[in-house]
């Protein structure tokens, strides 16, 4: 039976780390739909940035409450789930607690494991609290109803119940320990400062009871953990995972410095320089997709951008300080995008369903998931991307939207046109003739 167990739990194993890993490729795909982009370069303050924002949780703590909250259930998640190693030992080759040998050593972790444990579960209910019962006003935007609203809360109760089946898991096995001359097994090993408060709740049932009930929370802890793996990419839960490679290939440019299209660049050197011949043009290739300036579509964003989206916490962060969302446009950074990562997800299902190849099916970006209107109530100010905890960056999205509504379907807001009207005729914004420009001097 105990060779049975073993291999039971191998094929579950496999089956939980396989569809992890096919999950996984399928997110390096649709994250690669997007164009090329240089985010090789400064090594050095990539790594600063990935060690200073990721994993030191920076810019969490701007709002302490939630900052500190969060450092707790990420720390404690992460080491907590180190105890996974030697669940996976014991599970494959039939052992108990292999790792109590070290002592004194094992002693401290699993007790600190356990104090982690409660902090968690305290977090975690003070994050319910905020969400359900105080209702702070980012987590009730009309971005977060229907499923984000409830993805953000099946996590926490995931959460909830692993820790929960975690303390219990160590509870039985503290009060096995103690049983008088030893039962089965259970080896005297660890530290439990927190289940030893719940192991007198199995005191008076029988050793046979408390030992099954130790093998189903063992189970179950192992398996929600492979349940929790894989439920991460159907959730907004990615980002502990792909918060990391976000912030590491952030743009390190300052804030106010957007990019140039490299073609239009190349129009204007070749108009200002002198000995050009503005007549040749480069010769085009039959078979060459013309340039598409700016974005319509995620094919159309980079692959940072479609990382971004994926790695979105859904915090509402970046929106509770959209001046443009606080005057009540219709403008949500966050809803860009969770709308970047919905219609990148639905491109991805489009090629599995097509055996790999794209098949246009008359949707995009732009106008079936975000509106020009949401656009064009942009103010560029930046505040979203200095609010977002992991470097996202919403504004990099809607400029190159902008772009597109320019420059390929000449939709920009009348004032803006009027504007360029202007600068193209009259060499400034205002509509004065260049020779009436200073005629204000004059009064």
């Amino acid at each position: 039976m105990g060779y049975l167990s073993n291999v039971l739990f191998a094929i579950i194993l496999i089956i939980g780390f396989g569809y992890f890993y096919l999950n996984v490729k399928k997110i390096i795909r649709n994250i690669n739909l997007g164009v090329a982009v240089n985010r090789k370069d400064n090594a050095k303050a990539r790594w600063k940035n990935m060690a200073m924002i990721a994993l030191g949780q920076s810019k969490m703590v701007k709002r302490p409450v939630a900052g500190i909250l969060h450092i707790i259930v990420y720390v404690g998640f992460v080491i907590i789930n180190i105890e996974l190693l030697e669940i996976i030992i014991d599970g494959l080759f039939g052992t108990h607690r292999i790792f109590s040998p070290l002592g004194v050593v094992y002693d401290i972790l699993i007790g600190s494991f356990e104090i982690l444990a409660f902090l968690v579960l305290f977090a975690v209910t003070v994050f319910l609290i905020r969400r359900n019962v105080v209702k702070l006003k980012r987590f009730i935007h009309s971005d977060l109803k229907g499923w984000p609203k409830s993805d953000a809360n099946y996590i926490l109760y995931f959460e909830i119940i692993l820790m929960t089946l975690f303390l219990l898991m160590n509870a039985t096995d503290l009060h096995l320990q103690n049983v008088p001359g030893g039962f089965s097994h259970f080896i005297k090993a660890g530290s439990f400062p927190i289940s030893e408060f719940i192991a007198p709740v199995f005191n008076g049932m029988p050793n046979e009871a408390v030992m099954l009930l130790n093998e189903s929370f063992w189970w179950l802890h192992i398996v929600g953990i492979l349940v929790f793996m894989n439920y991460l990419y159907f959730s907004k839960h990615l980002h502990i995972l792909l918060a990391f490679p976000n912030t590491y290939f952030a743009n390190l440019n300052p804030q106010g410095q957007f990019d140039n299209l490299a073609s239009v660049t190349a129009e204007v050197k070749l108009m200002m320089d002198p000995n050009a011949d503005p007549f040749a043009a480069a010769p085009v290739s039959e078979n060459e997709v013309p340039v598409k300036f700016g974005a319509s579509d995620v094919q159309d964003l980079n692959w940072v951008q479609l990382l971004n989206a994926y790695t979105c916490t859904e915090c509402g962060r970046c929106t509770s300080s959209c001046p443009a969302n606080q005057t009540g446009k219709k403008l949500s950074p966050r809803k860009i995008m969770m709308d970047t990562r919905d219609r990148m997800e639905e491109v991805g299902k489009n090629i599995d369903s097509n055996k790999g190849v794209f098949v246009p099916d008359n949707k995009s970006l732009l106008n079936d998931y975000i509106t020009p209107e949401e656009l064009w109530a942009c103010t560029s100010c930046n505040a979203c991307v200095e609010e977002c905890p992991v470097n996202i960056s919403p504004l990099s999205i809607i400029m190159d939207m902008r772009r597109y509504l320019v420059m390929e379907q000449s939709a920009a807001p009348m004032p803006l046109n009027a504007m360029m009207t202007n600068i193209e005729n009259n060499g400034a914004p205002w509509q004065y003739s260049q020779q009436d420009r200073l005629n204000w001097k004059n009064d």
